[in-house]
């Protein structure tokens, strides 16, 4: 299936609405909005649902998916500062104090990629590639390709692209179900292997895979992790969002 940037972005907005508990119009509609969190059969997967507070940030407005019992805090806070200010600090520990006084504290920050399929093409690799599907994965469930798998979700890992130095894999993009339209790629390189474009092959490559299968794919990294966020850009991808995420103070501790 061919899609636009526009069809792309629209597909991206319906699936983050399902996950707010919002309409697509909220997330662009230029004025800040807060709505409840609720458990939804269509959510990305991954999501423990519902939110204590989740920031949804598309460039124009935010939406904040909450538990009703933090609406005064969080109504405060968004509309408080700029948006974007929002999701960084100072004014980042306004919010994280307000909550720490209720047991809770920011937890994730979080950047979205989505392709730009006027740039993305399969970039070249000087290792074979081998398109590998989900039987594939079984031997795999090991630290080295802990980004582009994940044991506690197998049943998701869906599709993938390996790199081989003779018989031996250096590299993997793979990519999960994570919901009915969208699939998350993420990818390891072998130390040894890296800053000499195995991941970009493999990611550009998987991305054009998952387009061919009529699924948007789509790409997560935290904000400092400079060598992902490079990558994805490499590969053809575009920042398209931003969230930022509270959790139990225990979670936090449990992380930490």
């Amino acid at each position: 299936m061919n899609f636009t940037n526009e069809q792309i972005k629209n597909i991206a907005l319906r699936q983050s609405a399902v996950d707010a508990g919002c309409s697509e119009e909220d997330l662009v509609c230029g004025k800040n909005s807060v709505v409840i969190s609720k458990a939804h059969p269509s959510a990305r997967k991954y999501l423990k649902l519902p939110h204590v507070c989740n920031l949804i940030y598309y460039g124009d407005n935010i939406v904040a998916s909450i538990s009703e019992e933090h609406r005064d805090i969080v109504e405060s806070y968004i509309n408080k500062y700029p948006a974007y200010h929002c999701f960084e600090t100072p004014n980042m520990h306004v919010l994280n104090d307000e909550f720490q006084n209720r047991g809770y504290r920011v937890c994730f920050m979080a950047e979205y990629f989505l392709p730009d399929v006027n740039v993305l093409k399969p970039l070249p690799c000087d290792y074979a590639l081998k398109l590998m599907e989900q039987r594939d994965f079984k031997d795999l469930y090991i630290p080295e390709w802990s980004n582009a798998l994940c044991e506690k979700r197998k049943e998701l890992d869906v599709l993938g692209i390996g790199a081989y130095d003779g018989q031996r894999l250096i590299g993997l993009a793979a990519c999960s179900a994570d919901c009915d339209t969208m699939w998350q790629i993420g990818v390891d390189v072998l130390p040894q292997y890296r800053k000499c474009g195995v991941a970009s092959a493999l990611t550009s490559r998987l991305a054009v895979e998952i387009l061919k299968r009529g699924k948007v794919p789509f790409y997560c990294c935290a904000w400092s992790n400079m060598a992902s966020a490079r990558n994805a850009v490499r590969s053809g991808f575009r920042p398209a969002w931003v969230e930022m995420t509270v959790k139990s103070a225990e979670t936090v501790n449990t992380m930490n």
